[in-house]
C-alpha cells in the first residue's frame, strides 16, 4: 500500500478491497486517476483508493499515468538537538529537491539541503522513509517521490534560504517550535515526526 497525498488528502494505492472505507475506489487508468485527484483536490472526497491486484506493480503502473519526479531531502539535527526547517509558500517544510542525472539519492539529499539552507558539514545517519504527493506543473499532474534521510551537522554559520526556490526563512527549531510549525505544514512532513 502507498499513501499519496493530494493537498492534505490521501490517495491510497492498494491491492486490497475493503468494505469499511470512507473513500471511493477508482480504477488504475488515466481518466479514473484524474477523477480521483480532482475529487480530492476539490475536497469532494476525504480519501480515495486506486485498486490494482498486484502490489509490486501498482506504483510502477500509477507512475506511467502520472509522471514521476524523484527527490530527496533531510531531517537535519544540530548539536543542540534542534531540527532545520524552511518556510516557503506560506508553510513550514523541510529541505528537499529533485534528483539530478547521474547523482545518487544520498548525494541529492545532501546537495539539496545545503543549497536550500546554506548548512554545510552534513552527514547522513540513516534512511527514514519515502513519501509521495501529487503536485501540478504546466497544467498536468506529477507524482513526487521524496526519499528522506536523518542528517546531523555541527554547522553554526548563517542560514541562507535559496531565494530562487521561494524560501523565505530557514530556522532551527526545538520541540515546542517544531510542534507549532507542524500545525502549518504538510501531511508528508508530519508523518516524518510521528515515528
Amino acid at each position: 500500500m502507498y499513501k499519496v497525498f493530494v493537498n492534505e488528502s490521501p490517495l491510497i494505492l492498494t491491492n486490497k478491497l475493503s468494505d469499511n472505507t470512507n473513500g471511493k475506489y477508482f480504477m488504475l487508468n488515466a481518466s479514473s486517476i484524474n477523477e480521483a485527484i480532482s475529487a480530492l483536490s476539490s475536497k469532494k472526497l476525504k480519501e480515495a483508493f486506486i485498486y490494482h491486484p498486484n502490489k509490486e506493480e501498482i506504483l510502477k503502473k500509477f507512475s506511467k499515468k502520472i509522471p514521476l519526479v524523484v527527490a530527496a531531502g533531510g531531517v537535519v539535527t544540530n548539536k543542540e538537538g534542534k531540527v532545520l526547517f524552511i518556510y516557503r509558500e506560506g508553510k513550514w517544510d523541510l529541505p528537499k529537491g529533485k534528483l539530478d542525472k547521474g547523482e545518487t539519492i544520498e548525494e541529492c539529499a545532501l546537495r539539496e539541503v545545503e543549497e536550500e539552507t546554506g548548512v554545510k558539514g552534513l552527514k547522513i545517519e540513516n534512511f527514514l522513509k519515502t513519501t509521495y504527493h501529487i503536485f501540478k506543473r504546466n497544467g498536468g499532474y506529477k507524482l513526487k517521490e521524496v526519499h528522506w534521510f536523518a542528517m546531523r551537522t555541527n554547522y553554526k554559520g548563517e542560514l541562507v534560504g535559496e531565494a530562487s526556490e521561494g524560501i523565505k526563512k530557514v530556522k532551527w527549531k526545538g520541540p515546542k517550535k517544531i510542534k507549532k510549525a507542524l500545525e502549518n505544514s504538510y501531511a508528508n512532513i508530519r508523518i516524518l515526526f510521528k515515528e
